[in-house]
């Protein structure tokens, strides 16, 4: 009956959100800076993509259908975003067949590409693109077999957040619009394709593969990865797609999976995407993960043997209700998708994990976000930030994930769990397959909760969470009982109260050993930097959290012991999250320069293009001083 009732729901959601595709909770005068499309003139309704993976040439090749729809009547023109591609025809489809139709590509913008203008004949359906794609596309990374864990197949995968998704596709590249799509991949017989669609376990045996994303999707969750992938069932809605150097250590770790949709069911109602699959890419992927439809793409990094870093799995799968369900309609809106995110990510792990983990994830997140803001400019920490004239990269930083999830337990806090999880969950059905803006956001805010129940916040709390720098002086203030004990095995030990030895740190979870390592002094001496690593070999911790924490500390000290283990975390590791920090600290030590530059010849190729140019910027910095 279950099973019924969700199909259902569904079909009407996707029928609903179809026939008004268009349609976006924007205020009109908040349209999306980042695109150069006119996607509030025509847009399309669905795209069909025919590709060949071409590895010798580091290239997608082949076409795009965009079936569309005009919502201004006059429109002459579809101006679709493109970065770096190679157009070669465009074609439109006038009474069953196709015919050549002019293009014209404008000037190059620094942050926002190329716009392709394709002339639209009055009675066309379709306009069909020629292209393919470079091999320096920004939302691609082509591996060697070298770079791979199995080392015999070359790997290629996508990354089309924020606006990536026009390096390999002409597109609308907004979250404003949504799009259904289908797909043909042709690739060597002795890969496999996978896509953010229905992904069929079963081997092609010519290399060519179909998929189908039946739901509206905004351009940036279309997704694709190809390579030697394997496949392996975890539950009746869970998979792993990986090279075979991950596939059962990755079940293994991630076997809550189908826990944790459950679990969401319960709080937010039903998961509406069937399937939810995880590929898991080699380790140069630039973030932890990433929440494609279906199948969210993650970093080995957080296979760490003891399910103590699966958070990020919640985190990706709250994005099924919250980004791909009720998406932000400019990145300016980044913190409707993350902030809501963090908040259900850390709800679904008090449910399947228990309330004292779910605190110290909070309290971790809580104490990084407020070290970041000191490094923050103030205009960085509100959090409908201003994004015209920026890279959209440029707005993910804590502020989006942990203040918009601290605004989120403050509204818990004030109204009550009972009351705010039902505004949460009468939200999320309310806009589903939509986006939303900011001004919108507010608007509903007040209407559903805040003056349904009048008294309990005010408009300018509300006011001072969204629009302003930092955070409120009655923000949350997220406090572990054990985090309080571990704090007092640090400061004993430090006032030489205690050793090392009377630390009991057998039965400690990786959260604490976090909070241990993050809480020791900045100036803590050589001495006491070597008889920690003694005593619990630090160094060579197997948890890339941990190690991340300690090589941070050990650079800031130069405590040179790490220096071997940090060339080759720095070389086989390329989550920015875990690397950036790294090489930050290194360039800000002029003793470093030499040794740091040489670790990043080596480590740079085996990159993403967003590390890289992140990286890139550092180096330049640092030279310039």
């Amino acid at each position: 009956m279950k099973t019924i009732l969700k199909l259902a729901v569904s079909l009407c959601l996707f029928v609903a959100s179809t026939s008004s595709i268009a349609a976006s909770n924007q205020s009109s005068e908040n349209k999306d800076w980042h695109t150069l499309s006119n996607y509030q003139q025509i847009i399309s309704t669905h795209i069909h993509l025919n590709l060949e993976v071409d590895f010798n040439r580091k290239q997608l090749k082949g076409y795009v259908d965009h079936t569309i729809k005009k919502i201004d009547p006059s429109v002459t023109t579809l101006a679709v975003d493109t970065r770096a591609l190679e157009i070669h025809k465009t074609e439109a489809m006038v009474d069953g067949q196709w015919k050549a139709t002019p293009f014209e590509m404008a000037e190059p913008d620094a942050v926002r590409g190329t716009q392709l203008s394709v002339e639209v004949p009055a009675a066309a359906t379709q306009i069909r693109i020629h292209y393919n794609s470079r091999p320096e596309a920004s939302g691609l990374q082509w591996l060697t077999p070298e770079q791979t864990a199995g080392k015999k197949y070359p790997f290629m995968f996508s990354q089309s957040q924020a606006i990536h998704a026009r390096s390999w596709i002409p597109i609308q590249d907004t979250p404003a619009m949504r799009v259904t799509y289908t797909a043909t991949v042709k690739t060597d017989k002795a890969m496999r394709p996978v896509m953010s669609a229905d992904n069929n376990p079963k081997r092609s045996p010519d290399g060519v593969y179909q998929f189908n994303m039946p739901q509206a999707i905004p351009p940036y969750l279309i997704a694709i990865a190809a390579g030697d992938i394997l496949h392996k069932k975890m539950s009746k809605q869970t998979a792993i797609y990986s090279e075979q150097a991950y596939l059962d250590s990755a079940a293994k770790e991630f076997e809550d999976t189908q826990a944790m949709i459950e679990a969401t069911e319960k709080l937010y109602g039903d998961y509406l995407w069937n399937q939810y699959d995880l590929l898991v890419l080699p380790p140069s992927f630039p973030f932890g993960g990433m929440e494609n439809p279906r199948l969210s793409f993650i970093t080995p990094t957080v296979i760490a043997g003891d399910k103590s870093l699966v958070n990020l799995i919640a985190h990706e799968l709250a994005h099924s209700w919250s980004g791909n369900l009720v998406t932000n309609a400019t990145w300016r809106d980044l913190w409707l998708n993350e902030g809501f995110t963090s908040y259900v990510e850390n709800r679904i792990m008090e449910e399947v994990f228990g309330r004292d983990r779910a605190v110290m994830e909070q309290a971790l997140a809580a104490q990084d976000l407020n070290h970041e803001m000191k490094t923050l400019p103030e205009a960085d920490q509100i959090l409908h930030v201003e994004m015209q004239g920026r890279d959209p990269d440029d707005a993910f930083s804590g502020i989006p994930y942990t203040k918009g999830q601290l605004f989120l337990i403050y509204l818990e806090e004030k109204f009550g769990r009972q009351r705010f999880d039902a505004f949460v969950k009468t939200y999320f059905e309310t806009f589903a397959f939509k986006s939303l803006d900011t001004p919108s956001f507010v608007s509903y805010l007040h209407k559903n909760l805040i003056d349904k129940y009048p008294g309990v916040v005010s408009k300018a709390e509300i006011n001072e969470w969204i629009f302003k720098p930092k955070l409120p002086k009655n923000a949350p203030q997220p406090k572990s009982n054990a985090f309080k004990l571990v704090q007092q095995h640090i400061d004993n030990w430090l006032a030489s109260k205690s050793s090392l030895a009377d630390i009991p740190t057998g039965k400690w979870t990786i959260h604490e050993w976090l909070y241990f390592v993050n809480n020791l002094p900045r100036d803590l001496s050589i001495e006491r930097m070597a008889e920690l690593d003694k005593a619990y070999n630090l160094t060579q911790s197997t948890n890339n959290e941990v190690a991340h924490a300690w090589l941070l500390l050990s650079i800031q000290r130069e405590y040179d012991k790490v220096n071997n283990r940090l060339s080759d975390y720095l070389i086989s590791i390329g989550r920015r999250k875990l690397i950036v920090p790294l090489y930050k600290a290194l360039l800000e030590n002029p003793d470093y320069l030499t040794y740091v530059s040489g670790i990043y010849r080596k480590a740079r190729p085996g990159y993403h293009p967003l590390a890289q140019g992140t990286i890139d910027a550092l180096f330049k910095e640092a030279k310039n001083k």
